[in-house]
């Protein structure tokens, strides 16, 4: 199962006997079967007719459009979800008890941030000259974990969320130390990203988080609706969630797409302050980015269907249940 890139202006998307047709001007059309696709991911203007969007979903895939200019998400359409109720409302009981909430975003952000050490502890074997910046960062993100160990039933989610940002700041600090100044990377900046490494990460956590979206969806799980990130309006606070403890595998992946001279500042435009990919880098970035995608897809299912369960044994043990209409 793969998914479909469209990165370019003037595509006409149709559907019929089972495959996609993309057709473009002075060009032969091409045709996609939709048996292989997961999902079809769309970077500005394409024509779809009303058959393909209902023919992508009927095959279980799903679309996301990104924006022309920023790749920032913008709508998409989702494939059939689970018809399992319980699971949802045990989700929505986990959401109200503090204690629960408390215990799911220790694991969250201890995994993560024991995930950013781990790339970290592999960088010093490639990079031995900057041991010490490295090093440095490792004992602070130990000291993280630590001290979310020691985070009490009564704390506040907050307090996890302090730890975990101070443990992020250390740990981009000595993640850009593995970049070239010519790249500009200092420190983790979004909106707008100003550099080529931000820029990357800016794009490839979208995907991630879209991809996040798409198995919440899938496993019958409300996206909107996390225990860890507050829900907030038009916020997929679920997704944001689940996606924590795999962003180091973005991270990690970005370093080696620079690292590997497969992209570098030459493959990227300024434009009102942000920094982007370039047509042609974008080929590349969807391309290397497609094998990693579906790793991390495996693991967010696993994820996902580990919570799902444990929402439904929820939902069981304390009889909750919808009232018969």
């Amino acid at each position: 199962m793969s998914t479909l890139y469209i990165d370019r202006k003037g595509i006409e998307i149709s559907a019929e006997a089972g495959v996609l047709s993309l057709r473009e001007p002075d060009a032969r059309p091409r045709t996609v079967p939709l048996a292989n696709l997961e999902r079809v991911v769309i970077r500005g203007r394409a024509d779809f007719s009303t058959a393909a969007l209902g023919a992508i979903t009927d095959a279980g895939a799903s679309v996301v459009v990104l924006s022309g200019r920023r790749s920032e998400k913008i709508a998409s359409i989702l494939g059939r979800t689970h018809n399992d109720v319980l699971r949802r409302l045990g989700q929505f009981d986990a959401f109200r008890d503090a204690g629960s909430r408390l215990q799911w975003s220790k694991s969250l952000a201890a995994a993560k941030i024991r995930g950013q050490g781990n790339l970290l502890r592999k960088a010093l074997a490639r990079r031995p000259d900057k041991r010490r910046p490295v090093f440095k960062a490792m004992k602070q993100l130990e000291q993280a974990t630590l001290r979310i160990d020691r985070v009490g039933q009564d704390a506040r989610i907050t307090t996890l969320l302090g730890i975990e940002g101070a443990a992020a700041a250390a740990y981009f600090k000595a993640f850009a130390e593995l970049f070239p100044p010519s790249l500009g990377f200092a420190a983790r900046r979004r909106r707008p990203p100003p550099d080529p490494v931000n820029a990357c990460l800016s794009l490839a956590y979208t995907l991630l988080h879209y991809e996040a979206v798409s198995v919440c969806h899938e496993t019958g799980l409300d996206p909107l609706l996390g225990l860890y990130h507050e829900p907030a309006f038009g916020r997929e606070s679920l997704a944001a969630d689940i996606i924590e403890p795999f962003r180091p595998h973005v991270d990690a992946w970005v370093w080696a797409m620079f690292r590997e001279r497969k992209l570098a500042s030459e493959n990227f435009s300024s434009d009102s302050g942000a920094v982007l990919l370039k047509k042609g880098a974008r080929k590349i970035f969807y391309e290397e980015f497609n094998p990693l995608a579906v790793a991390l897809r495996r693991m967010l299912r696993r994820q996902s269907r580990l919570a799902a369960r444990l929402f439904i044994s929820r939902a069981e043990d304390k009889g909750i249940m919808p009232k018969a209409a």
